[in-house]
């Protein structure tokens, strides 16, 4: 351990805690950002592969137009690709003939429309609620959900679904997402390989307790994903109970990228995509041609993915591999070839990919957010009232702790 002292620690190196450590520091005080795995970015990863960079976390700047991110990304040297994502377009009409697809269009909207009209007042509900009984769509329309929230629509907040904010606009970095939010960290005090396990709060200065030594702080921004504080894989002492129902009522759903090599990739669209089925909620989605590139980003969502984790990638690459031969022919299985695959739910510095809110418990943001003792702090996705689920969510609320800190020093 590099140090053992500081004026605040900062605990969670993705892109709460690194936007925090980041205005921090611009603000003179002494900080140490520390992060449990041996890289920083958290639930942001880039990989680097020959044809080209692969987010196997977060992926797509979204409300770009008012996202930070875009702005440092550009900042670093980046290249922003303003190419509207395959889900603002029509898909192939591959399984799913044009005119489905405008009726299914249809169908979206007036879910959303009922959804959008639940009175604040009025007693939250699951989001599985507001689908049209017999309507043909409902199962493609929770499979969606399962891609936004990571969980089915029965699991899901109606309240907290409507009150998440999107502008529309969504773009990609052609580097990679998370090695923009990676690179932010350059100028900080980092420790890696160091996971917290114990915040004690009895005395007068904070004892954060680490898999490398105690280091004394002033005061703790606490960055990390929801899961870690319900499972109480980090520890309060003495316990906030509050805190560990809030993360509890703020589960972290499950969505998980394949990338699959695709030979003779040219006959297809660029970005174009496809759906595997559309008449269960248990299907993938298929981006073909990402950036131009030769490969297939699938993607996993809800009770599928939790599923497939359990059989490791060979169990993805088969699901993959038999939605596209029934879609595009047997032939098509030699096309393809496993690229990467990260297994969100298994990793133990995650446990899931985002946050969505249990119904009923929408408000639970709010009680995950606020300031304990006036020098402990919580930051991250969860914590977000209206840009949870998104790395600019989880930046936002890195930097609103770091100013409640800086207000409490003063």
């Amino acid at each position: 351990m590099a140090r053992d002292d500081t004026e605040v620690i900062v605990v969670g190196g993705g892109a709460a805690g690194i936007a925090a450590a980041r205005r921090l520091a611009v603000a003179g005080v002494d900080c140490l950002l520390v992060e449990a795995r041996p890289r920083l970015g958290g639930r942001a990863w880039t990989v680097t592969h020959a044809d080209g960079a692969l987010d196997l976390g977060c992926g797509w700047l979204h409300s770009a137009d008012r996202n930070p991110w875009a702005e440092i990304a550009l900042g670093q040297g980046g290249t922003i690709d303003k190419t509207p994502p395959p889900w603002m377009r029509r898909s192939l009409p591959i399984g799913f003939p044009l005119a489905e697809q405008d009726a299914y269009r249809c169908a979206v909207a007036e879910f959303h429309d009922r959804l959008d009209a639940l009175p604040e007042a009025a007693p939250d509900r699951p989001a599985a609620a507001f689908l049209a009984p017999g309507c043909r769509w409902s199962e493609l329309i929770n499979a969606v959900s399962t891609y936004i929230s990571g969980a089915e629509l029965d699991r899901v907040s109606a309240r907290d679904l409507a009150r998440y904010h999107d502008s529309g606009v969504n773009w990609r970095v052609v580097e990679g997402y998370g090695t923009v939010i990676a690179a932010h960290a350059a100028p900080l005090a980092v420790e890696l390989d160091c996971p917290v396990r114990t915040i004690d709060r009895g005395g007068r200065r904070l004892r954060v307790e680490t898999a490398r030594g105690a280091i004394a702080a002033d005061a703790a921004i606490v960055a990390v994903p929801s899961a870690i504080l319900a499972q109480e894989a980090l520890v309060f002492a003495p316990a906030l109970p509050q805190k560990t129902e809030a993360a509890a009522g703020l589960p972290l759903g499950l969505d998980d990228k394949l990338f699959l090599s695709l030979a003779h990739a040219e006959e297809f669209e660029q970005d174009s995509r496809l759906f595997g089925r559309t008449d269960r909620s248990g299907t993938a989605t298929y981006h073909l041609r990402p950036f131009g590139r030769p490969m297939i980003e699938a993607y996993f969502g809800g009770a599928l993915a939790d599923e497939l984790e359990t059989g490791g990638a060979a169990a993805f690459v088969d699901f993959a591999v038999g939605e596209l031969v029934g879609l595009l022919g047997s032939a098509f299985a030699r096309r393809v070839k496993l690229l990467d695959l990260h297994c969100w739910r298994a990793d133990p510095f995650a446990r899931g990919s985002y946050s969505y809110a249990l119904p009923g418990k929408a408000d639970y943001r709010a009680v995950l957010a606020a300031p304990v003792d006036g020098r402990l702090f919580f930051a991250g996705e969860a914590c977000s009232p209206r840009d949870f689920s998104t790395a600019h969510g989880a930046a936002l609320s890195g930097i609103a702790a770091a100013e409640q800190v800086l207000a409490a020093r003063s």
